[in-house]
């Protein structure tokens, strides 16, 4: 009824008795080398792990730190506004605005109960104070002059280089909507505007500093923002060859170039210095002298008194009313120019400074982008095939060189610093090919244990350079012979060394 029973362990007739398991041979012990390195494994994880489950705790709690510190601003930013006239405020001086502002809040904070220690309220203030006057997070950056740029991708990335080094920053925007309207009020104060129908926007802080924003639908991860900030305390030649950019004998050489009024044009990648050079070699300019500049975004900051500085325009919506580097450099040919100073050539508009060159506009200076002086007269000579002009090669680098007298070169290493690698002549042509001559040039002796490059300048030897004669015309001849002759007896020095 129930069934046949059956037997799990006994030999019942008529049911396979299930045969036992074989025993399976024991595992040979462990050899002492495999023990130890088990056991110094183990000992590595379990010293590890922790370390990443505190470093996991720690992100966690900063990133809930940070939200609700953004939450409280939110709700005493909105209060603000709320409570605050903004016209009023406007004609305030920003001390008064700042500490008119810092009231209000403290009051805010006071009112809505917030519980905040010193410090954070005093953080708070600051921030907001920043957000309605200044440019928000991004203010305790611009206030840092070791920063040389500033890279914010989107608003919860920042990133600044500092040292030569690019490094990531706590800086955040409340959102995206934040970052765009502080990126409105840097192109407003220029006269421009950034949106969705114009995404793309050059401008420029009070300070000279260069700005570039790009916006969305553009920027895929909201809008980018790239400041090249420029130090308050403008370098000098002096402090170029202090931070070993150049040698003292080099740094003479470029003095005279600026005194004998040469036509130099300073070539050099993104970053390498192109515009603080051409800054410090202005500084030779004769004060009596009528020097006009173009540039894309007025960068460079003369300290001579007789400046006119000329600046492009963009188009407007409908595609009008655009002002071109070539319109600026043809109309400054009418302003009875003494020198001209190009910040950046880079298209047609070379034809045009080459031709003020040769009119009587001795000691115009610009930049391009170029890895060496060979690299920056090919460039030359392409952007001025970009300007539609039917002209043969040879006749273009005829004018190149009867324009030209001698090419700076500047670089960023891979360590991150700055070094004027050339210092070329362009002497004149032999058949199709523009001669040119190194007068100081950088080499590359090692790297230290930190991985710095270890490099050196030095002559190459040459005591008579083209440039004499326009030294001679100038009574600068003999300094000039003094510097070149100072660069071979300290070479030499060296090399006995």
């Amino acid at each position: 009824m129930f069934g046949k029973r059956t037997s799990f362990g006994g030999n019942t007739p008529g049911v396979a008795a299930t045969a036992p398991a074989p025993k399976a041979p024991p595992a040979p012990p462990p050899s002492s080398a495999g023990a130890g390195e088990s056991t110094a494994q183990s000992r590595l994880e379990n010293r590890i792990q922790p370390k990443q489950e505190a470093a996991e705790v720690e992100r966690a709690s900063n990133i809930e730190r940070d939200d609700k510190y953004y939450s409280t601003k939110t709700a005493v930013f909105s209060a603000l506004i709320d409570s605050i006239d903004l016209s009023q405020l406007a004609t305030m001086d920003l001390d008064s605005a700042r500490e008119e502002i810092r009231d209000i809040v403290a009051e805010i904070i006071s009112l809505k109960s917030i519980i905040m220690s010193i410090s954070e309220q005093e953080d708070l203030l600051d921030d907001i104070c920043n957000d309605v006057l200044g440019y928000g997070p991004l203010e305790p950056l611009l206030a840092r002059d070791d920063i040389a740029d500033i890279m914010v991708n989107g608003a919860t990335q920042c990133y600044i280089e500092v040292a030569g080094r690019v490094k990531k920053t706590n800086i955040r925007f409340r959102d995206d909507s934040h970052l765009m309207n502080v990126c409105q009020r840097i192109v407003s104060q220029v006269g421009r505007r950034v949106d969705e129908s114009s995404p793309i926007c050059d401008a420029r802080l009070p300070d000279g500093s260069r700005v570039n924003v790009i916006a969305p639908p553009l920027a895929i991860d909201g809008a980018a923002l790239t400041i090249r900030k420029f130090k308050k305390d403008k370098l000098t030649l002096d402090q170029l060859v202090k931070f070993g950019s150049i040698s003292p004998t080099g740094a003479e050489v470029l003095r005279i170039l600026g005194r004998v009024r040469a036509n130099v044009l300073i070539s050099g990648g993104t970053g390498s210095g192109k515009t603080t050079l051409l800054n410090c070699l202005t500084a030779y300019i004769e004060r009596d002298e009528r020097v006009i500049t173009c540039e894309d975004s007025a960068e460079l900051q003369l300290q001579q008194p007789h400046v006119v500085r000329l600046e492009t325009r963009p188009p407007n919506l409908e595609g009008e009313g655009e002002i071109t580097m070539r319109d600026l450099i043809k109309n400054c040919l009418r302003m009875r120019p003494e020198r001209i100073i190009v910040g950046e050539v880079r298209g047609p508009e070379a034809f045009d400074l080459l031709q003020a060159m040769n009119t009587g506009h001795d000691g115009s200076m610009g930049t391009l982008h170029a890895n060496s002086p060979r690299e920056a007269l090919s460039r030359l000579e392409s952007m001025i095939t970009m300007g539609g002009y039917a002209l043969p090669s040879r006749t273009i680098r005829e004018m190149i060189v009867s324009s030209i007298d001698v090419i700076v070169q500047a670089a960023r290493l891979r360590d991150g610093s700055r070094r004027i690698t050339h210092v070329t002549e362009v002497l004149g042509m032999e058949g199709d090919v523009v001669v040119t001559q190194d007068i100081f040039v950088y080499d590359i002796t090692g790297e230290d244990a930190n991985g710095n490059l270890i490099g050196r300048h030095r002559s190459t030897g040459i005591t008579k350079p083209r440039m004499s004669e326009r030294a001679r015309y100038y009574n600068e001849e003999t300094n000039l012979a003094e510097a070149l002759e100072g660069a071979n007896v300290e070479q030499q020095e060296k090399l006995r060394g």
